[in-house]
């Protein structure tokens, strides 16, 4: 099993065999590795080089270590989409062949904030809904989502719906079209609300989608940060040259 040697850093060439070796099913998804003993040993190189590897696999989420428990195969995302464009959670989960569903958790009215006056340019006394929400993928918990409205923007039955998208709510009285999202993207690991809701292992990492999203005439009309499993959810950008 020992890696042929080539002109590249030998840690690299460990990288592409121990990526090679989860491709073929040597070592399966959710599966402990061996020790890095045993595994250097395998190998032919050292433990030290090894552990370099692993280090930028698991920057890759593609192992992930469990402090003393040993090392795993992360699961490979099921679902995967650019963010180039505005697209549901509801589509990615569809075109994974499954089924998406929402688990309604909470609501509440409040006044806005600093930051959410700032954010919608909306007077002090505004009021702000808050909706916290779990979209499944057949039935299993994937993403949990925190939106924020004003309340204005919203039907006044919105509530208790219960049911239906948000972007659609707010383009249902057709004086609100979303045209644009500025989003950011960062990766976290153990979130005390957010893990233990998407039934998560504490060492899952999660991605986590903050959005403002823009009407036509350039207005903030919502603001979500969704906390993507990331041993489900994969994303990526489409760069071109200038």
């Amino acid at each position: 099993m020992t890696i042929k040697m080539d002109q590249r850093h030998l840690y690299l060439q460990v990288i592409d065999r121990l990526k090679q070796d989860i491709e073929k099913g040597i070592f399966k998804e959710k599966e402990k590795l061996p020790s890095e003993f045993e595994l250097a040993k395998l190998l032919g190189v050292s433990r030290a080089t090894l552990r370099e590897a692993l280090r930028v696999l698991e920057e890759e989420n593609i192992i992930v270590r469990r402090h003393g428990v040993g090392t795993f195969v992360n699961s490979k995302p099921v679902f995967t989409s650019g963010i180039e464009q505005l697209s549901s959670v509801s589509t990615m989960i569809r075109n994974a062949g499954m089924e998406p569903g929402t688990i309604y958790l909470s609501s509440m009215e409040s006044a806005a904030s600093e930051d959410d006056s700032k954010r919608f340019q909306c007077v002090e006394d505004a009021t702000i809904v808050t909706m916290e929400r779990v979209r499944t993928a057949d039935d299993e918990p994937v993403v949990y989502c925190v939106d924020k409205v004003p309340q204005d923007y919203l039907p006044t039955d919105f509530l208790i719906r219960k049911e239906g998208s948000i972007f659609t709510a707010l383009e249902e009285t057709g004086d609100i079209r979303i045209s644009h999202a500025v989003a950011y993207i960062d990766p976290v690991g153990y979130h005390e609300v957010a893990t233990p809701t998407l039934n998560c292992e504490p060492e899952t990492s999660l991605l986590v989608l903050k959005q403002l999203h823009y009407d036509e005439n350039d207005r903030v009309v919502l603001y979500s940060k969704n906390y993507f499993r990331a041993d489900k959810f994969s994303f990526h950008v489409v760069r071109k040259r200038v």
